[in-house]
């Protein structure tokens, strides 16, 4: 006979996020470097970041960001280039923009600070309704429910949930299910433990069900189907597209033009996407002949909706530097000094070959 008293009986009255609290405890993360201070601006710097980014390749450029630029005013008054520098390698660049949008939107609209009303905090550039509630419960204990892709792992398999999560039915009911299972109180921990849980046990490949807190009414592990769980997304062929970038020299200079905010790598620095002859684009737009010409190997970039074939043409230019120093939008930039602005991994590969081309 089980005393009233015993482990577990004490277990089995334990809600879903009591036992998910008393895990994180033990076995939570609890020394990230957002959370020391748990400020509202450090939340939402960190949760940005981690969009479609691993833990541990945020923390360093989180640190970075966080001491060139301490608050949401030194943020604001920022230059759009040197955010984007202090981005470069973590991709999705438009998160970048978003954040210096939003920093400049607080010091306009909530005095530099960031906004504690769902509503207000919502309407900022690149927060939607899972990131919200994300910074309003860890920084201000509100009791919002968050649903990104750890939350909708475990979710999906504690209740087994068939599907692709993306599917607007399917959501909608994680959506409900993630509200009723936040509490009241402990709001900040329990934010953060369930989003341990998917990161740390209830991954997608291995999960350690041993390990979980929750494991003993899990209807996926109880019907031992938990490999099923997150259904899928219908897979689609990529299309593949291509392009030429002209990877233009003069005397230890490289050409570089701003790419437009709209599209991708927008803001970045980059090499020309150019059509027809290399010589001709070089006469008409450098005013200078081109000296030598060599087509590189094919550089191929993967996005998440189409694959990118780069061919880019290598030339030499005899053109005089001035022709281009009075566009914001171009730049001849000293091979060996850093650029100051954010560059796209690829454009970046094409960089480095070229210095080493040069010095050979």
């Amino acid at each position: 006979m089980v005393s009233k008293n015993s482990p577990a009986k004490h277990k089995k009255t334990l809600t879903f996020s009591d036992r998910l609290l008393e895990w994180f405890d033990i076995h939570g993360r609890h020394d990230l470097p957002w959370q020391h201070p748990r400020s509202a601006y450090r939340v939402w710097l960190s949760e940005i970041m981690l969009q479609q980014t691993q833990v541990k390749t945020v923390i360093p450029y989180f640190n970075r960001f966080m001491q060139r630029f301490p608050t949401i005013q030194a943020l604001a008054k920022a230059e759009l280039d040197d955010v984007l520098h202090l981005w470069t390698g973590l991709g999705y660049y438009a998160r970048a923009r978003n954040l210096h949008k939003a920093a400049i939107q607080m010091c306009a609209q909530h005095a530099c600070e960031f906004p504690r009303n769902f509503d207000d905090a919502i309407a900022l550039p690149g927060i939607g309704r899972s990131t919200a509630g994300a910074i309003l419960a860890q920084a201000f204990e509100q009791p919002f429910a968050i649903l990104d892709g750890n939350v909708k792992r475990v979710l999906t398999r504690y209740q087994a949930i068939a599907g692709w999560p993306g599917q607007k039915q399917i959501e909608d009911q994680l959506w409900k299910i993630a509200e009723s299972y936040t509490p009241q109180k402990c709001v900040s921990d329990y934010t953060q433990a369930i989003m341990d849980l998917g990161a740390t046990l209830c991954t997608r490949s291995q999960p350690d069900c041993s390990r979980c807190p929750v494991a003993e009414d899990c209807a996926a592990r109880l019907t031992d189907t938990v490999s099923r769980y997150p259904g899928s997304k219908p897979k689609k062929v990529k299309p593949l597209r291509t392009t030429t970038m002209l990877v233009a020299s003069h005397n230890g200079h490289v050409y570089l033009e701003r790419r437009p905010e709209a599209g991708i790598w927008g803001g970045l620095w980059s090499f020309p996407e150019i059509e027809g002859q290399a010589a001709a684009w070089c006469e008409d737009r450098l005013g200078g002949r081109v000296m030598q010409v060599e087509a590189w190997q094919v550089l191929r970039h993967s996005f998440s909706h189409y694959d990118l074939d780069i061919q880019p043409i290598a030339v030499r230019v005899d053109a005089p530097l001035s022709k281009v120093a009075d566009n914001v939008g171009a730049m001849w930039h000293p091979l060996g000094n850093e650029l100051r602005g954010g560059i796209a991994a690829p454009v970046n590969r094409l960089l480095e070959k070229l210095k080493n081309v040069t010095h050979d």
